[in-house]
């Protein structure tokens, strides 16, 4: 609807000398397409709402996109034209395709997006995979939108984690993947029975970072297991990669010192009482007791945050940085954006997300009470293939694949990233309700109908499209667009969720009341042309989830 919007903004812009004009759609279509509420300019025209709304709709000529204006209280409320928004919406899904809903706003742009970043201690369990979701539809976002986008993941290849996991595989011989989960819970309990081994692990890292080549050996073995393994589950789920970014990079390029000696031109870095380099961070407001950041132990080693700030430095020369973190993260991550404005750079734009909780609680890979990503994905699969076989007496492994992964991805995805996910696997799998089955089904009914219609007439006289229920959905495939643009500036992937079911339920909707194979023939050929709008929408949309679609189910 983006041209019928644009022509509404222009009048009101050449009529008030208003920089910005802000529409809102009325609760009730039969109140209008779009309204624009005239307090914003009471103050100025030193008129009442009212009075303004009276003014501005005698200006007001009717022309190519807005057939009409009534004025309701203080409110001016614009009425589209409806043959031309049919004509023009379903033209222009029919001849973009698979680009239709991209306003290309990021051409020429780059930026960096960095996700997922879980320690490489062990296999992802369902919590942190909800950063994986985020930042791969992010990165499909963006990417429609024209951007050219780096996809990167830190690895925390010399942190305190590893440390314990190399002390712990100490005389195990081929230590796989799939152990390293035992390992890490093992060794956590023992540090916990007796805190002495925690000496052992700092006496590993300290050797580390003084390039102990034995030691260097022993890490990149245990990281390159783990590294690999989350890489061939989360690319079973069409999650890539374009850079493995490793912190070792920047011990071994001596940047952790380069870091140092920088900030301490800010005069805001000191040598705290237990001989460690702390950042003061007075001033910030960060809501801590002691406002310092800790970049290194009292043996000189580094920290994590150290090794971060010089990671942040080197992408913040690519080009705009966007980040996905756990909300766990928050304080921290204002801790590193407070570092970075003392160096009077521009910190990266964060997506926070809360927890996908088990029934009692949140996960915790060292306590072992989790729900791993991979056995996640195998019950989702399970599940699918019995949901199948109920149906239809037989199994499409592809299908079964295509809907377990779209029903979890879609059951996470359509959460605001800020509020916690409860998973319920009833839910997700139902083909009825807020679920990627159900919006994937509506897809697969309309394949179905456009098969059995063989032909479709491209020059169909869409004005035959009057039905309330016709003009909703060709409404709501216009405002495609500009789901897909508020998504993009928010970095909110749920917003393309939410679109889709709407969609769905609205086709569903239609589809049980109106005939369409049967319609008189002139009324068929346009309403082929409007459900073959909605098939390839629900297609984009799914598409940015990372959802894949089935032509029957």
């Amino acid at each position: 609807m983006d041209d019928f919007k644009e022509a509404i903004i222009k009048f009101l812009k050449k009529e008030t000398n208003l920089e910005n004009v802000e529409l809102e759609i009325p609760p009730n279509p039969e109140m209008g397409d779009y309204a624009f509420p005239c307090f914003v300019l009471a103050k100025e025209w030193k008129k009442s709402p009212n009075e303004i709304a009276q003014e501005l709709g005698k200006k007001f000529k009717p022309n190519d996109f807005v057939a009409e204006v009534k004025i309701i209280g203080p409110y001016l409320n614009f009425f589209i034209d409806k043959n031309k928004i049919a004509e023009k919406t379903i033209k222009d899904v029919l001849k973009q395709k698979d680009k239709y809903g991209s306003a290309n706003i990021g051409k020429n742009k780059k930026i960096i997006l960095e996700h997922t970043s879980i320690n490489p201690n062990a296999s992802p369990h369902v919590g942190r995979a909800r950063n994986a979701f985020i930042g791969d539809s992010m990165v499909r976002i963006l990417r429609f939108q024209g951007y050219k986008v780096e996809v990167h993941y830190f690895v925390n290849d010399v942190g305190k984690q590893i440390a314990m996991l190399v002390l712990g595989a100490e005389g195990k011989k081929n230590v796989s993947f799939d152990n390293l989960l035992g390992i890490y819970i093992e060794i956590n309990k023992r540090i916990e029975e007796n805190p002495d081994l925690e000496k052992e692990v700092l006496g590993l890292l300290n050797k580390l970072e003084k390039g102990d080549k034995a030691t260097k050996n022993k890490f990149e073995k245990i990281v390159k297991t783990c590294v690999n393994g989350q890489i061939k589950i989360l690319s079973e789920l069409g999650i890539k990669y374009d850079f493995f970014d490793y912190e070792s990079k920047y011990l071994r390029n001596k940047k952790t010192q380069e870091t140092l000696k920088r900030l301490e031109k800010t005069g805001k870095l000191f040598i705290d009482g237990f001989n460690r380099w702390v950042m003061d961070q007075k001033g910030y407001e960060l809501g801590m007791k002691i406002p310092v950041l800790v970049l290194t132990r009292g043996d000189g080693t580094s920290l994590y945050p150290l090794r971060d700030i010089a990671y942040n430095l080197d992408k913040i020369k690519k080009g705009e940085n966007i980040v996905v973190l756990g909300e766990d993260q928050k304080l921290y991550q204002e801790q590193i954006a407070a570092v970075l404005k003392e160096l009077e750079l521009k910190p990266p734009r964060v997506v926070h997300y809360s927890f996908v909780l088990l029934q009692d609680g949140k996960m915790s890979t060292r306590k072992g009470n989790l729900v791993l990503l991979e056995d996640f994905m195998k019950e989702a699969v399970n599940k699918a293939r019995e949901e199948l076989r109920k149906r239809y007496n037989k199994v499409d492994e592809k299908a079964a694949k295509i809907i377990a992964y779209g029903a979890v991805k879609y059951g996470i995805l359509r959460v605001s990233p800020e509020k916690n996910v409860i998973f319920d696997w009833q839910q997700a799998l139902s083909f009825e309700g807020e679920t990627a089955p159900y919006i994937q089904y509506a897809y697969a009914r309309i394949s179905s109908i456009l098969k059995k219609a063989k032909k479709i007439n491209p020059k169909a006289d869409l004005k035959l499209l009057k039905e309330k229920e016709e003009m909703e959905l060709v409404k709501l495939l216009s405002n495609f667009p500009d789901t897909i643009s508020k998504s993009a500036n928010q970095l909110k992937p749920h917003l393309i969720a939410n679109y889709l079911y709407s969609l769905a339920q609205k086709f569903n909707e239609y589809y049980h009341i109106h005939q369409i194979l049967k319609a008189e023939p002139k009324t068929r050929d346009a309403r082929l042309l409007l459900i073959s709008a909605i098939k390839q929408t629900t297609k984009n949309g799914l598409n940015l989830l990372g959802i894949d679609v089935l032509g029957r189910m």
